[in-house]
């Protein structure tokens, strides 16, 4: 077993430096990299991952912590290896726990699984020292010392390798049982290439994208946080210039993998195995070829596969400065390397701090991408300079003409700029293209019911909430309609579906006070307000519209603290101290009816009614001062 030890520090070689000093050293190089981004925002799916996510500060680390359990994983089983004959129960104990924190890293993505089989490889090419050639020679003369073969003799090589079937099927059950059989739905969109009815353009497109994950690996300049929508034009034929890159890799591989398994020379060999472990086998489950995956190229599954790739950088680099004098000139190449990388990783975090510099910075190495428009045009929109947002998303829809949501969000802004007609027809496409996009539905219904067509703005409605039963959204539209067309009991039946769905649907229940409010349901206003401001206590609209309910009620106390509530949160609205004025007015605290009069005309000098009560006001205290005197 020393001799397993020296193998194993043959092919893992422990650090040249102190292991504090080299924990430190890589820290330091990770801030360097990265210290851009820690106090950035959250960008792109980050939203839906974590900031509307409750299970919040795990998942958006899924890549890096399946990395952290997949290498952990192998470093149990080297340390069950070197167990081996020191004392059975030891070494499989640390076999077990291989093989549990292969589990975790699956758990955490689905390519940590593949973890249990580079410890199979590593096992019997690395450590059993198996040589391909030796054995495919023997095998073809019928050599009857076949079962001489090394790795053959290597103790408990079966027990383990019996073990890790028994784990990565256990595994794999479980994941089968928690999750079922079928893959998700993608899209062409997300994955052309596998929509290709020739299984030749498949095949040919599928080893264009290995080529371009290994030229990210070599050089990481073109970078996109998104490759799916044309931003990679499929290869339809073999005339293509592109498939001198398929070449290429295969020229590359095949001599590494030939070198790997066939070189006389057993170190480098075992070095090269372990190095394209690395590389391949993490990558199996990206690589289209067991299912189809939602992606063309993703740059978080070379996290694992980079591991592999620097391996067999350092390992070329070492034996080059093997063979040449130029040592210093090796070295100094090597270093230009690892500063320049240290530059691209800066810069790339850079661009992560906001939703814009990500966006904007995909233009350039992605123009043909409509998904990368959609997303400059809906952070422009956010940021309210629509003009600019409407060019973009007409640019993303031109890409790909069946891109409903782009379709959506021009349509909503089209609606908001008063462009009624277009924003029908581009809603009506999206929700033909789409028929269960409830969003567009509804959109499609606001804009028709501004057109004043309120029977088709209805069925609408009602076809975006048959497929998206809870959307309190198109019940709190439907009610508006329903008020439009003085259909007050569907109104608030509307509005309260939209409140049992959405308990914090401030307009719904503003809606609700303000309709029975103006129909006379003075009671049920007051009752409906009270009922909303115990769920949402904060709400100043609420509290306004119950101010004012109480105060045609003649509960000028409990409506002048609600008003004082509610200009306290919002001091410069100008209706609130116009009602507040009003109801000073009426309870005949004039001086104070005066001032708020005073204030709200100040912050509104063309409220008209406003202007009308104050006039009548200061008629009175002056009739009131001649009176006096």
């Amino acid at each position: 077993m020393a001799e397993w030890d020296a193998d194993l520090d043959h092919i893992i070689p422990s650090s040249v430096l102190p292991p504090l000093w080299a924990k430190l050293l890589v820290g330091f190089a990770s801030l360097v990299c990265f210290a851009r981004s820690y106090d950035g925002d959250f960008v792109f799916d980050d939203s839906e991952a974590i900031v509307n996510n409750k299970v919040a500060a795990v998942v958006g680390c899924a890549d890096l912590l399946a990395a952290l359990f997949f290498l952990l994983s192998f470093l149990g089983y080297c340390k069950a290896l070197r167990e081996t004959n020191k004392e059975g129960t030891r070494s499989t104990f640390w076999l077990l726990l291989s093989i549990l924190l292969g589990a975790v890293a699956m758990l955490c993505k689905e390519q940590g699984i593949t973890v249990l089989g580079l410890n199979a490889v590593f096992d019997i090419l690395v450590i059993g020292k198996l040589n391909v050639l030796e054995m495919v020679r023997k095998v073809l003369h019928k050599d009857r010392s076949l079962e001489n073969i090394g790795v053959l003799r290597t103790e408990g090589l079966l027990f383990r390798m019996s073990l890790l079937a028994l784990g990565g099927t256990g595994v794999l059950y479980v994941r089968w049982k928690i999750m079922g059989t079928g893959p998700p739905a993608f899209t062409e969109v997300d994955n052309p290439a596998s929509f290709a009815s020739s299984m030749l353009v498949r095949a040919i497109n599928y080893n264009y994208y290995y080529s371009l994950n290994a030229w990210l690996l070599l050089c990481p300049w073109w970078l996109c946080f998104d490759w799916s929508m044309g931003c990679i034009p499929l290869i339809k034929s073999v005339g293509d210039w592109r498939v001198i890159a398929l070449a290429a890799l295969w020229f590359c591989l095949i001599g590494l993998i030939c070198q790997a398994l066939c070189s006389e020379d057993s170190h480098k060999r075992r070095i090269l195995t372990l190095g394209l472990g690395f590389l391949i086998i993490p990558f199996l489950p990206a690589s289209n070829l067991f299912f189809r995956v939602g992606f063309v190229v993703a740059e978080r599954v070379l996290y694992l596969p980079s591991a592999g790739y620097c391996m067999l950088l350092t390992f070329g680099f070492g034996v080059l400065s093997k063979h040449t004098k130029k040592k210093k000139l090796i070295a100094a190449f090597v270093l230009g390397i690892l500063v320049i990388n240290t530059l691209r990783c800066v810069i790339r975090s850079g661009e992560w701090r906001n939703e814009e510099q990500l966006f904007r910075s995909a233009l350039s190495v992605c123009p043909l991408n409509a998904k990368v428009h959609y997303n400059v045009g809906k952070n422009l929109a956010d940021k309210g300079n629509q003009t600019a947002a409407i060019r973009y998303y007409r640019e993303a829809v031109r890409l790909n003409p069946k891109y409903v949501h782009a379709m959506n969000n021009l349509g909503n802004i089209l609606k908001e700029r008063n462009e009624l007609q277009e924003a029908e027809q581009l809603l009506s496409l999206a929700v033909q293209i789409q028929p269960d996009f409830a969003a567009a539905w509804m959109n499609l219904g606001i804009v028709q019911n501004s057109l004043k067509r309120f029977q088709a703005a209805e069925q609408s409605y009602r076809t975006a909430i048959k497929h998206r039963r809870k959307y309190p959204d198109c019940y709190y539209n439907l009610g508006r309609l329903y008020a439009d067309l003085n259909r007050h009991v569907d109104a608030l039946n509307a509005w309260r579906n939209a409140t049992a769905l959405k308990p914090e649907h401030s307009l719904a229940w503003n809606n609700m006070i303000i309709l029975l409010d103006n129909t006379g349901n003075l009671a049920q206003a007051e009752a409906v307000g009270r009922e909303a401001l115990e769920l949402i206590p904060n709400d100043h609209s609420l509290m306004f519209s119950l101010a004012n309910v109480l105060g045609k009620s003649q509960k000028y106390k409990e409506s002048e603290a609600l008003f004082l509530k509610a200009i306290k949160t919002h001091p410069n609205t100008a209706s609130y101290h116009g009602n507040l004025a009003v109801l000073y007015h009426r309870w005949g605290h004039l001086d104070l009816a005066k001032k708020h009069y005073e204030i709200s005309l100040r912050l509104d000098p063309m409220a008209s009614g406003t202007k009308e009560n104050y006039g009548l006001l200061r008629r009175k205290l002056e009739q009131m001062q001649k009176k006096d005197v």
